[in-house]
This record gives structure tokens, sequence and C-alpha cells, in this order.
């Protein structure tokens, strides 16, 4: 603290005003500073609320990443169960067509062999039917020279 010189009537005026004078300017000075302080704290404040805003929507982007990461993974299982079903159903297929071959050359067997069957069995028949052809022309021609030499032996009975 500061003493002032006494003089009559009290401290001396002009130590005292200067001493006010200094107050106020240490004052004014102060106040400069703390407007100062302020004004920085509020610019801080801003930049404090903005850089809040950037964590919010970093926060918000994050969680969104999250969820697409998600959904990647759940779309890459899907894909995999898709390719997996896929290769089931193509070795499914492989496997019905060479049943399908199988029967399909089973049956073709079965069928040149009935053919050949057939055509064996329409040959024996015709075989068979030529020889009773034969037998039968040859009865017919026997037949028919026995009435011819009936027919001569008339002719020779003049009667």
């Amino acid at each position: 603290m500061e003493k002032f010189t006494r003089v009559m009537r009290g401290y001396d005026p002009d130590e005292v005003n200067n001493f006010l004078d200094q107050v106020i300017k240490r004052v004014e000075k102060m106040i400069a500073d703390i407007d100062k302080k302020n004004k920085l704290i509020e610019s801080k404040n801003e930049e404090i609320k903005k850089l809040q805003a950037q964590i919010e929507d970093t926060s918000v982007i994050k969680e969104k990443l999250e969820q697409y990461e998600r959904m990647e993974n759940t779309l890459n299982r899907a894909i995999m169960m898709a390719q997996k079903t896929s290769d089931q159903l193509k070795i499914s297929a492989h496997r019905e067509s060479e049943i399908i071959i199988d029967d399909a050359k089973k049956n073709a067997s079965r069928i040149v062999n009935d053919a050949l069957i057939k055509a064996e069995k329409i040959e024996n028949d015709a075989e068979a039917t030529k020889r009773n052809i034969n037998v039968l022309k040859r009865r017919l021609k026997s037949i028919i020279e026995s009435q011819l030499e009936i027919i001569d032996d008339i002719d020779k009975l003049d009667i």
C-alpha cells in the first residue's frame, strides 16, 4: 500500500491524484485485459462448440461407418452363403444329369436289346413262314399232282 505525505488538512492532493491516476490506469488496464481475456474465452468457447459439433459429426459418421461395416459383413456373409448354395446346386445338378444320362443309356440299351430280340423273332417268324410256305407249296404241288394223276387215270378209263 502506498503512503502519502501529510500536509495541512490531510494528504497531499497531487500525490493522491497521481496515485488515483495510477490506480485508474491499472484498473483500466485490468479491465482491458479482462475484456481481452473474455473475448479470448468467448472465441475459445466458440472453437470448443465447433469442435464439439465436429466431434458429434464425427461420432455420427463413426456410427454410420460402423453400421455400414456391419452391413458389409452381413452382405459378405450373404454372398458367401449364395456362393455355397450355388456350388451345391451345381453339384446337385451335375449328379442329377449323370443319373439322367445313366438312365437314358440303360433305357437305350434296353430298347436296342428289345429291338434286336423283336427283330430276331420277326426274322425267325419270317423263316418259319418261308418254310411253312415251302411245305405248303410242296403239299399243294403233291395234291395237284395226285389230282392230275387221278384225272389222267380217269382219262385212261375212257368211259
